[in-house]
């Protein structure tokens, strides 16, 4: 499955393990195992890198939660669980949206409750594309 692709999307993921690579004194991650081991309902904080348009190609940098539906190979689909404040509404990023990633973009966790499980469940707002 293809990863967003700041291009095509117009919005891709950063590289939360490269951040803590050039800080680690100051760019904390949870452990490896950790944001490998997340299942249905486990929240994922990510980068998000958007493209936010106008003659001088402005890019937004934000940091969201975005909700664990299921493990895949090499990562995970989740929906997202935030809204970006650098955009408008729209039907490619914004909550409720499916989206894959991997634990290299994992920069917090927050664990899985009855509530979010039940989330985890339910049909995203729109589904990734396969491409």
């Amino acid at each position: 499955m293809r990863e967003p692709d700041f291009d095509v999307d117009g919005w891709c993921l950063d590289d939360g393990e490269e951040y803590h690579r050039e800080a680690p004194e100051t760019f904390w991650i949870p452990s490896k195992a950790a944001r490998e081991g997340l299942y249905p309902g486990d929240l994922a904080k990510l980068i998000f890198r958007i493209d936010v348009g106008g003659e001088d190609k402005q890019v937004a940098v934000e940091r969201m939660w975005v909700l664990v539906r299921e493990r895949i190979p090499n990562g995970y689909l989740g929906i997202l669980d935030n809204n970006p404040h650098a955009i408008e509404e729209n039907d490619e990023l914004w909550s409720g949206i499916e989206l894959p990633f991997s634990a290299r973009h994992v920069i917090d966790i927050d664990t899985a409750n009855e509530k979010t499980i039940t989330i985890a469940a339910e049909e995203p707002r729109r589904r990734w594309p396969i491409r």
